[in-house]
């Protein structure tokens, strides 16, 4: 890059960040914010927040440091984010919220302190995936005992009429079926191809599963 273009480059980040309202010493907190939190490191960011950093920054795909904090499992540093004020429904550019990437990860004491905080269970990503369907599609069944204690139906439906038994027999997560069908999951419910979560498991090759939901028909 030729020097003349440099100063263009400069000029123009340094024009939208006067349109945004924030100064060049802003962004870079912001970004140190959001590589620390990346990197997990709790002191880093306890203090560029105390230096103003906004709980709130994000990163060229939407995340924020609450959001990487859940996906990694890193209680201490979503906590530190929550009593920032970080938003705890702010999603990243595919519509995953914190709430979700907790629940893939398994970090059941994330779930329950953002849950805690107010996320909505309802909410979907971009291929309409909820909390739930991450948690019984990964076999998480400690936090699907948690979303369900939360108010989530146990037979609801989700995108193609997949129910949380679906997801998880189908990935072959047995611990999960059997917490799912002791809550009264419906064993005869059945997706927008007519297939109920045994044929599922069957389909899959998931045995296991398919021949404890053949055991409790």
């Amino acid at each position: 890059m030729n020097k003349r273009l440099r100063i263009a480059t400069l000029g123009l980040f340094l024009a939208a960040a006067s349109a945004g309202g924030q100064t060049v010493s802003d962004i870079s907190l912001n970004a140190q914010l959001l590589a620390a939190a990346r990197q997990g490191d709790l002191p880093s960011v306890q203090r560029l927040l105390a230096m103003g950093a906004a709980p709130d920054a994000r990163n060229r795909i939407g995340k924020t440091a609450l959001l990487m904090a859940a996906e990694r499992g890193e209680t201490a540093l979503a906590d530190a984010m929550l009593a920032a004020g970080a938003d705890v429904q702010l999603a990243a550019v595919n519509k995953v919220t914190p709430l979700m990437a907790a629940c893939h990860a398994g970090a059941t004491d994330v779930v329950r302190h953002l849950l805690d905080a107010g996320a909505k269970l309802d909410a979907t990503d971009q291929v309409d995936k909820t909390a739930m369907v991450y948690a019984a599609g990964q076999g998480h069944a400690a936090i699907v005992d948690l979303l369900l204690a939360r108010g989530v139906p146990v037979n609801a439906a989700y995108d193609h009429q997949l129910t949380a038994l679906m997801w998880a027999a189908g990935n072959g997560h047995a611990e999960t079926v059997r917490l799912l069908l002791d809550r009264g999951a419906d064993t005869a419910a059945r997706d927008d191809r007519g297939l109920t979560a045994r044929e599922i498991a069957m389909q899959a090759g998931q045995n296991e599963t398919a021949a404890l939901l053949a055991a409790a028909h």
